[in-house]
């Protein structure tokens, strides 16, 4: 059976599945359609919250930049890893024994305020629409690659496969469904490491293979790959970090607090019956996480080499890295570089015209290695890779089954699609119950609510899906805007809320509002979002990183550090909550008992 053929095959299948879960899964009450009803299992919840945690971000782009980073690409391992243990540990118990449905409205009864809830709303739809660019852009690349058809029209498809299982189903189908997508996402991502980790080897684990050694020479992987990209001309690939430590401590700290204010990740704990459950779901999920997580950087490795390994012969068989007939022709380029040549994620220009592909770092301090490049006739890099193909291209480099290049397809596009209905999920709540029945129509009854809730889910796919076909002018810097915001905003209001009793509600809007100007403001003006007449207006702030070296994506961690120092600044100076609330919060902090989920104001 040939490629395409088998794509459309598994493709199919899983989607015929998602749809099939969606219609036995449907939603008949707002309890249902808000935390599936409060009665899933914690091993089942555990599932589905690794599925909507480990997006397109994790799936599709993480082993790649780790690739391209090497060591310093694990502080993207640390900040997500290292959010989820802080969320599970520090924050989702506590929220689940407060029994509302969404953090808009924990937020707004914790703060006795409904200004407080709108702010937390205002905040929820900015992370949320930002991050799910990035979901609908992975959509729209991953079908245009594999199933041959457009990128809009990828996005077309991926959406209405969303609304057919999210707006009918509510958290209970999302909830079934992203367990039947880990199931495909994980697969997808361990069965091509382990054909992998045995060609370069010999053994089938790839945790364990990627320091082992590399087979036919008494190297380690990880040696062999060092010798190959340091005499290449690129940085050392176990040593090499991104900017000053500063940085890579902020940009951890960002992700990991922004990781744990990520709304819809923090609602996957109110679909389970007690706090103990949320305790064991969270334990559960992190097992289910850890098993792409560990993987991950034996991938970014396997496939690094791989790839240098196909575009100059040397790197297997020994001997000058440099000599022309190392370098791969043009017409014996392997069948997948033209397939991911046409998506435009992998270009090659012919710099010197000599016909190979001569792939060697344009930025090099290493004057030896650019001395034997100029010799052999280079002009500068020819091959341009992006980061997102490492894991999607993976097996096709490694020359695996067509059924794997397959099973890769449907992983990818289930990692994408998860994470977007947890997405959409947290926009339709916050619209829905704490806009709309929280401020506007307290009264409203739970027929009508969930009508609300699933006419909101409708429009907020179709805005995400009109983000995805016209991605906004920072596309770029949506996923550092995302967790910026949830960072700066969200993040020190929950934990404020839970752990300190005495913060009243007048500084924690000060402190979200602050958060979120001076995240909004840093990153909005390192990313040149500022336009006039159609120019891009930079320097706003004197000049790129001009925070210590900070870069906009590591910013969030300054931001939650303003929106604490404000919110007690302004608590000292205005009037301490009311003795119920302050009762209240201490009711909350006690890790014994539960209350059901009613979502009631």
């Amino acid at each position: 059976m040939d490629l395409q053929t088998t794509i459309y095959i598994f493709v199919g299948l899983s989607f015929s599945l998602y749809i099939g879960i969606a219609v036995w899964a449907r939603a008949g009450s707002t309890s249902e359609f808000y935390a599936a009803g409060g009665s899933v299992h914690p091993v089942t919840n555990g599932m589905a919250t690794a599925a909507d945690w480990m997006s397109a971000a994790s799936f599709i782009s993480m082993a790649g930049l780790i690739a391209n980073m090497g060591y310093g690409g694990g502080l993207f391992l640390m900040g997500w890893t290292g959010g989820y243990v802080l969320l599970a540990m520090l924050l989702a118990p506590y929220l689940r024994k407060f029994g509302k449905f969404t953090v808009p409205q924990f937020i707004g009864d914790r703060f006795y305020s409904k200004s407080a809830s709108t702010i937390a709303v205002v905040c929820l739809l900015v992370a949320s629409l930002t991050y799910i660019i990035g979901q609908m852009t992975g959509v729209g690349i991953a079908f245009s690659r594999f199933l041959g058809v457009s990128s809009d029209t990828g996005i077309y498809v991926g959406m209405a496969i969303v609304f057919a299982y999210a707006v009918f189903g509510g958290m209970k189908g999302i909830t079934y469904t992203q367990v039947a997508q880990y199931i495909v996402l994980i697969l997808a991502y361990t069965v091509p490491a382990v054909f992998i980790s045995l060609q370069l080897t010999g053994n089938p684990l790839p945790q364990l293979g990627l320091g082992g050694g590399y087979v036919g020479t008494d190297m380690s992987l990880l040696a062999k790959l060092d010798a190959v990209v340091t005499d290449l001309g690129f940085g050392k690939y176990t040593t090499q970090l991104p900017g000053s430590t500063l940085n890579m401590f902020m940009y951890t700290m960002s992700l990991m607090i922004g990781t744990a204010g990520l709304p819809h990740v923090i609602m996957r704990f109110f679909p389970v019956p007690s706090v103990k459950d949320a305790r064991s779901s969270a334990g559960w999920a992190l097992v289910f996480i850890a098993i792409l997580y560990t993987t991950a950087p034996a991938v970014a490795a396997m496939a690094k080499l791989n790839l240098h390994a196909t575009v100059n012969t040397a790197v297997k068989a020994g001997g000058d890295l440099y000599a022309p007939e190392a370098s791969l022709k043009n017409e014996e380029r392997p069948d997948w570089m033209k397939r991911w040549e046409k998506t435009g994620l992998l270009k090659w220009t012919d710099k010197n015209g000599d016909g190979r592909i001569q792939y060697y770092n344009d930025a090099t301090k290493n004057e030896a290695a650019k001395g034997k490049a100029e010799a052999a006739g280079w002009k500068g890099n020819e091959l341009s890779v992006n980061a997102d193909i490492i894991v999607m291209a993976n097996p096709e480099i490694a020359l695996l089954p067509n059924w794997v290049i397959a099973l890769v397809a449907a992983g990818g596009l289930a990692a994408a699609l998860s994470t977007a209905a947890g997405l959409l999920m947290a926009i339709s709540s916050a619209v829905s119950h704490d806009l709309i029945k929280g401020v506007f129509n307290p009264n409203i009854s739970e027929k009508n609510e969930l009508l609300a809730g699933k006419v909101s889910m409708a429009v907020a796919i179709v805005v995400a899906g009109y983000l995805g076909l016209n991605p906004p002018g920072f596309a770029a810097g949506t996923v550092a805007l995302a967790f910026g915001i949830a960072a700066s905003s969200l993040f020190p209001a929950i934990m404020m809320g839970i752990f300190s009793k005495k913060m009243n509600k007048e500084g924690a809007m000060a402190g979200m509002l602050a958060g979120l100007f001076i995240t909004l403001f840093y990153v909005f003006a390192h990313k040149g979002l500022f336009f006039i007449k159609g120019t891009e207006y930079l320097g706003l702030i004197g000049g790129a990183n001009s925070f210590f070296g900070i870069t906009p994506e590591a910013f969030g961690a300054v931001g939650a550090m303003v929106n604490f120092a404000v919110a007690f600044l302004v608590d000292k100076v205005t009037k301490e909550p009311p003795e119920h609330i302050q009762a209240m919060v201490e009711s909350v902090r006690i890790p014994r008992g539960s209350s059901q989920v009613t979502g009631a104001h």
